[in-house]
């Protein structure tokens, strides 16, 4: 995997770097917004980390012209600024996710490599198909037989989680990171109220507990 970091802080920057080497990823590293956008451009990365505050041309127009090109991908901001606002410009210009300085290095790492499964489970066929259930990715539609069950926004992400991996474990803590992520900081037991209401719609013995280790989607 290939990451660029776009920083001008360049201490944070050969730290990042280091650290992410010893990763085993391999990562280039700028200090100007321009020249990000120039690298980040040739499509030659699987992940870019940006900075907001950069010369040349800020993180937020970096992105937004990334994505107005039609590059897709994935985007982890880096800020010494702090708010909500701040946050929700950088997710409005096409990030996907935003990290304010000072992080926690394991932190940054850990959704690294979120992103980069979810790029992974983004290249997936739009259609899944488990057993009679079809799970339409692009549709955002379900449907078993002839027959479309509705799911809420949540409910669909958790049951697609499923089907990625159907027939095999996915934990709960792998359910909260695609669906809720890193930010969301309530009960962790949400995860089992969503599976509830799934069995509800899909059938008791659609989706099997493990105990310990999580749920499987099973091929009926």
């Amino acid at each position: 995997m290939r990451l660029l970091i776009v920083e001008d802080e360049k201490r944070l920057a050969v730290s990042l770097a280091r650290g992410l080497t010893a990763e085993g990823f391999a990562v280039d590293v700028v200090h100007d917004g321009l020249e990000g956008l120039h690298r980040a451009s040739e499509g030659a990365y699987d992940l870019v980390i940006l900075d907001i505050m950069l010369p040349g041309m800020n993180g937020y127009r970096v992105c937004s012209n990334l994505r107005a090109a039609g590059h897709e991908v994935p985007i982890l901001m880096l800020t010494a600024k702090d708010g909500e606002y701040d946050e929700a410009e950088g997710l409005d210009t096409g990030a996907d996710d935003y990290l304010t300085k000072p992080f926690s290095y394991v932190v940054l790492v850990a959704r690294v490599r979120a992103l980069l499964r979810r790029r992974g489970a983004g290249t997936a066929a739009p259609v899944l198909t488990v057993g009679a259930l079809r799970v339409d990715t692009a549709a955002r539609r379900v449907i078993r037989g002839e027959d479309e069950i509705t799911l809420t926004a949540k409910e669909f992400a958790v049951l697609e989680q499923l089907a990625l991996r159907a027939g095999q474990v996915v934990s709960k803590a792998e359910i909260l990171e695609h669906v809720w992520d890193f930010a969301y900081d309530g009960d962790p037991n949400i995860v089992e109220v969503y599976i509830s209401t799934l069995r509800r719609k899909l059938g008791a013995s659609a989706i099997r507990t493990v105990r310990g280790a999580g749920y499987r989607l099973e091929a009926k």
